[in-house]
């Protein structure tokens, strides 16, 4: 049986944290269509046109030029069209107080970017199996965010 092809969009403003998520989006078994964009402004004018094939996930960094993370969650969850995007949060940084209002705000999952491809694979192919099961999404907070450690059998 053929896996059908999850269209995703990263907003990243990175250029090798980019290259690194491709690489390993590469590597997964899932098959994916990957649209990268580098920042908030540009993400919002992709998923406004009318016309425009609305992504199945979007995984978005935070901390972006033009208009960051935290403003296209919120622009996302609050048109019509778009709040049932899955939005994954793919951050370097880790503020308790930022990530519980990501949670609040709507967004699917967290993770925080790890520094080793192995974890990022790992991490990455865990939130995309999450994601392909749609039943799961906006977790408990306790699941909200997902790390290494979660992704690995005990």
């Amino acid at each position: 049986m053929k896996k059908s092809t999850i269209y995703t969009i990263l907003a990243e403003d990175d250029k090798d944290d980019a290259f690194l998520f491709n690489e390993v989006i590469d590597e997964l078994s899932v098959p994916i269509d990957l649209k990268i964009v580098t920042d908030g402004e540009e993400l919002m004018q992709q998923l406004t046109v009318e016309s425009s094939r609305l992504p199945e996930v979007i995984f978005l960094d935070i901390n972006m030029p033009r208009k960051n993370g935290m403003e296209c969650l919120s622009e996302i969850k609050e048109n019509d069209r778009l709040n049932e995007i899955p939005i994954i949060i793919f951050s370097t940084s880790f503020d308790e107080e930022i990530v519980n209002q990501l949670y609040i705000n709507g967004a699917d999952y967290y993770i925080q970017k790890p520094s080793g491809f192995s974890a990022l694979k790992d991490v990455i192919g865990k939130a995309l199996d999450l994601i392909a099961r749609k039943g799961e999404l906006q977790p408990g907070r306790k699941d909200f965010v997902l790390s290494e450690k979660k992704t690995r059998a005990v």
